[in-house]
């Protein structure tokens, strides 16, 4: 009896101390950016990249431009007192349970909000800061998402990218903590390295650290420009042939005076063309796959293919 009562005692002892299992995040949800032009980057989003324009759920201030159902940039206009060069708001991931993350994260010694947020879309989400201080949401869609025509131009963030100082810091928050799992990293030259590529753990959406290195680790560095700082915090948009993305562009009529560079083939062995919004925020689009050995290093986990 006695042997009975322990093994109860060492089994609930157990299950009060089991943490939560981490639930799926599957992709990107969207990137939410500032404008000091509404205009222009109802033009810039709509006209030239074909995202299909909707109200805001999350801020009544803001539109969203969707390239999918379940992913969009945010758009909010520049608050009157901003005097930073940042343009970049938030990052976001979908995950299958926003309630189920937030209690894995607060588990794991993350500091978590008291409840999750209801968007008027059926939505789900949180915010956290990752360990260099940027706002990050999980975002669980709608059970019915908005009913989003998809563009023919491209309907898929593959992966979005922000400035880094510290990648070990940051990977104890999005390998150690969150599953993200290597996919790429590679340079301007062979060294040092400029960027680091993580996929999500249960997706082919990856994020991309521009990598900055800064010894004074001051948020952003005097060095780093409104434009440059405009190229790192960036989104991708993945289209199955760039040459046919550029023929779409061009005829109709959806290239602006900041895509002089071209297309041409990226470090990383895929092809590749920038495009910017009226605040210097970079969308580059983005072939799913190599066409040629990419530099630096091996891709280490599977590609998107749409």
């Amino acid at each position: 009896m006695a042997g009975c009562l322990l093994s109860l005692a060492q089994s609930l002892s157990g299950m009060a101390q089991a943490k939560p299992s981490r639930p799926a995040i599957t992709g990107i949800s969207h990137v939410c950016i500032y404008t000091t032009n509404a205009a222009k980057s109802d033009a810039f989003y709509q006209h030239d990249l074909g995202a299909s324009k909707r109200p805001d759920p999350e801020n009544a201030l803001g539109v969203r431009y969707y390239f999918s159902p379940i992913q969009f940039v945010e758009v909010l206009p520049l608050p009157s007192t901003e005097t930073s060069i940042n343009r970049l708001d938030h990052v976001a991931f979908n995950t299958a349970d926003a309630a189920g993350l937030r209690l894995y994260m607060k588990e794991h010694g993350i500091a978590v909000p008291e409840k999750i947020e209801n968007a008027s879309d059926g939505s789900r989400w949180f915010e956290v800061r990752d360990p260099e201080g940027n706002r990050v949401q999980f975002v669980q869609p709608p059970a019915k998402p908005a009913d989003i025509p998809l563009d023919e131009f491209s309907s898929h963030i593959i992966h979005l990218g922000y400035m880094v100082r510290d990648d070990k810091a940051e990977n104890e928050f999005y390998r150690s903590l969150l599953g993200f799992r290597p996919y790429w990293f590679g340079g301007r030259a062979e060294t040092p390295t400029d960027w680091i590529s993580q996929q999500v753990p249960d997706g082919t959406d990856w994020i991309e650290y521009m990598m900055v290195r800064d010894p004074e680790r001051v948020r952003i560095p005097a060095s780093v420009t409104k434009t440059s700082l405009g190229s790192m915090d960036h989104i991708a948009l993945g289209v199955p042939s760039m040459k046919a993305a550029y023929e779409t562009l061009y005829t109709g009529d959806r290239l602006n005076n900041r895509n002089a560079g071209g297309i041409k083939i990226a470090r990383d062995g895929k092809w590749q063309f920038n495009m910017y919004d009226p605040d210097d925020t970079r969308v580059e689009l983005m072939e799913f796959k190599p066409t040629v050995k990419p530099c630096c290093s091996p891709f280490t986990a599977s590609h998107p293919t749409r």
